[in-house]
């Protein structure tokens, strides 16, 4: 029998009596919670009317705003499974992720798509803006049978625990599970107003779900970044931030935000990459309070917290949330080896290629990838990892990707990708280049440009390094570590 849970409808129970409370703000734009949910209403039936059906992926490309909530909350209404995509990819990108994910449909806001062509214009309702919805192709009929029975909401493209990429399944329990574990440490209320500036195309199944289950309002803050945050902090009383070390260390380090702008912030959660030290330091000084470091995975969700009782481990992530468990596999000497962990809200399935829950769990426990050790009160320290992924202000990178655009250069004989450590944005993606004999070697500038026209921006290598060779393993591969 196929659960028939869906989030959107936790929503809609949850803020029965919050009809009139502003769900979303962005700009002079304000959405209450009756709002919200009747928009999301009517675009669902302007996608069934479309032909969108259940367990269908629906792959959503809009900036963040009123729109890309009220449209994810539409195709999960729909009983169809959103495909979350950046706006920053090329064209290529995109359509690399839609074959690798089969999706069925594509809803592309306007505004970012403007080079596009063909499909069909989908009625907009209330706060929804009228948006391009493409049929791509027919749904296949060899999904594994277990696809339907687990009640699909989202599949996430992302690095997997080797690095490789591949979509992960999130279904609508496991969705409603994460959430409830995360508010354990967040205790968010319908008094909460949330700052947002993170990207809800990576940022958006624990934090904006579990915003709107317990009734808080979310102001989406665009660029630019600080003055953005200023005019909402000022004019809505955040109580709650939720940012990148990034966004923290601008604020920390920027005259232009002055001391009292989060007088109202209880809560001012650091997430996507590793808090820099120097960073939690210069924010606990000059704003008088301290940051609480999350650890999220996509295929756990939010397990760690390191709240001010732990600001004193430096480089921690603290201790497990309520319903978690954390273990070290192999521990060194020095008690160092990798975090596995298990808990409420594991993720379902790997999509392409297809691996549920029980094949990639051992017996029970998650591997993170992650190195780490465990003190004796039960924080954790991450000291690195054991993928190729690089993590760039919260935005991951595929090595193996760039290097095939690289690659393809017609002086590029060979290249490798790889993390350089930043204190501000996580990594900064470089690369080394061996050069084709005989050819002359473009300038930097050149070779930069030419990413630029095939890869998103993020991802773009900040620095070439000319060599002679890669080493490489005995099987062939570029050595990584």
């Amino acid at each position: 029998m196929v659960n028939s849970c869906n989030i959107v409808e936790s929503i809609r129970r949850e803020t029965t009596a919050l009809t009139t409370h502003a769900a979303l703000v962005d700009g002079m734009i304000e959405c209450t919670y009756g709002q919200l949910l009747a928009s999301v209403a009517q675009v669902a039936g302007s996608l069934r009317g479309a032909g969108v059906r259940p367990l269908e992926r629906v792959a959503f490309l809009c900036e963040d705003s009123i729109d890309y909530v009220v449209g994810c909350l539409a195709i999960l209404q729909c009983g169809a499974v959103v495909v979350p995509v950046s706006p920053s990819l090329m064209a290529d990108e995109l359509e690399r992720i839609l074959d690798r994910m089969d999706v069925n449909v594509l809803i592309q806001d306007v505004a970012v798509s403007s080079g596009s062509s063909g499909g069909s214009r989908l009625d907009g309702a209330g706060f929804f803006a009228a948006d391009f919805l493409l049929r791509r192709r027919e749904a296949r009929n060899d999904q594994p049978s277990e696809y339907a029975r687990l009640n699909p909401a989202f599949i996430r493209f992302s690095s997997g625990t080797t690095g490789d990429s591949k979509g992960v399944l999130l279904s609508h329990q496991t969705i409603l599970e994460r959430t409830e574990a995360a508010d354990q440490g967040l205790h968010i209320t319908d008094r909460d107003v949330v700052i947002w500036v993170l990207s809800m195309s990576f940022h958006f199944v624990v934090t904006i779900l579990l915003y709107l289950r317990r009734g808080a309002t979310v102001v989406i803050c665009r660029q630019p970044f600080p003055e953005s945050f200023l005019d909402a902090a000022k004019a809505r009383k955040g109580t709650v931030f939720y940012a990148s070390p990034f966004h923290y260390h601008v604020m920390a380090s920027s005259p232009r935000v002055p001391r009292d702008c989060l007088a109202n912030v209880r809560l001012a959660i650091s997430t996507a990459m590793k808090l820099p030290a120097e960073t939690a330091t210069a924010f606990a000084e000059k704003f008088g309070f301290g940051l609480v470091e999350a650890y999220g995975i996509i295929e756990i969700g939010l397990p760690f917290l390191n709240f001010r009782e732990d600001r004193n481990k430096l480089g921690s992530v603290g201790r497990a949330l309520p319903g978690y468990e954390v273990r070290i596999v192999s521990p060194d000497p020095a008690g160092v080896g990798v975090v596995q962990m298990r808990g409420p809200g594991l993720f379902d399935a790997y999509v392409s290629p297809w691996r549920n829950r029980e094949q990639v769990l051992m017996e029970g426990w998650f591997d993170t990838g992650d190195v780490g050790r465990l003190d004796d009160q039960g924080a954790l320290f991450l000291l690195g990892k054991e993928k190729s992924v690089i993590n760039f202000v919260g935005m991951k990178i595929f090595p193996q990707e760039v290097e095939e655009i690289l690659n393809a250069h017609p002086a590029v004989a060979d290249s490798q990708v790889y993390g350089e450590p930043h204190p501000h944005y996580g990594q900064m993606p470089c690369a080394r280049i061996v050069w084709r004999t005989g050819v002359t070697v473009p300038e930097p500038g050149a070779l930069r440009r030419y990413c630029f026209e095939r890869l998103a921006p993020h991802k773009v290598p900040k620095a070439f390094q000319s060599v002679d060779h890669l080493e490489r393993t005995i099987s062939g591969k570029v050595r990584r570590a």
